[in-house]
């Protein structure tokens, strides 16, 4: 894993990519948030190395994610699931949080392949011409993800005090809205906002970066 800081001061915000995010992908999240942003990119992503092998697995990768300092963090479908499972870990490590289109809490979710999210990919062409050639990297990814869980015991994320804003998506059958539901529902102070749309990072960007700015700075 490597990182990119953008901004200075505090607060310190990590930011999580999905799965396949490009290098522009993954800093969508962090726009306009203040103080210092750090984008974190995960093993066969943008410029990171590729993963060693036995690497994606929720748990090793919530480790990659605690080895930053930051009182705050945005996680996107795997980022948002490493995220989960480190605060399962760790209560009160962040003041708040925000996860975005969760794939997968308590429940295993069904196999898929990365011809899938190929076909699933939207957006203008130069962002699904990219997302195509990072999808090619991350063959291991789609054959050990599969079948794994967030979190084996919801009832642990009972413990965390942090605002926990989740952000779903309607129509997503890679994210779907129960999952969304379920996570909100498992943290005493979540807040769930679902979106009309299968697409909502591409339909409502700047929506989701309004909320974004408005939850981290209240």
């Amino acid at each position: 894993m490597i990182t990119h800081s953008y901004g200075s001061g505090s607060p310190v915000t990590l930011v999580a990519h999905g799965l396949g995010a490009t290098p522009g992908e993954a800093r969508i999240p962090a726009s306009g948030l203040p103080g210092t942003r750090v984008v974190v990119t995960l093993p066969s992503h943008g410029a990171a190395p590729d993963a060693p092998p036995g690497y994606w697995d929720y748990g090793t990768i919530a480790a990659d994610l605690g080895s930053v300092a930051a009182s705050q963090a945005v996680g996107v479908s795997l980022g948002a699931g490493a995220l989960v499972r480190l605060m399962s870990l760790e209560p009160d490590r962040f003041s708040r949080v925000a996860l975005l289109l969760p794939a997968v809490l308590d429940q295993r979710h069904e196999s898929f392949t990365l011809q899938q999210l190929s076909d699933l990919t939207v957006g203008p062409p130069i962002y699904v011409a990219e997302r195509r050639v990072a999808l090619k990297r991350l063959e291991a990814a789609a054959s050990q993800l599969p079948g794994q869980v967030a979190v084996a015991d919801v009832s642990l994320l009972a413990a965390v005090s942090t605002s926990v804003l989740v952000i779903g998506a309607v129509g997503d059958p890679l994210h779907p809205e129960s999952v969304a539901k379920a996570t909100a529902a498992a943290f005493p102070h979540g807040e769930l906002w679902l979106i009309d749309s299968p697409s909502p990072m591409i339909t409502h960007r700047n929506d989701i970066r309004h909320r974004l700015v408005s939850f981290f700075g209240g």
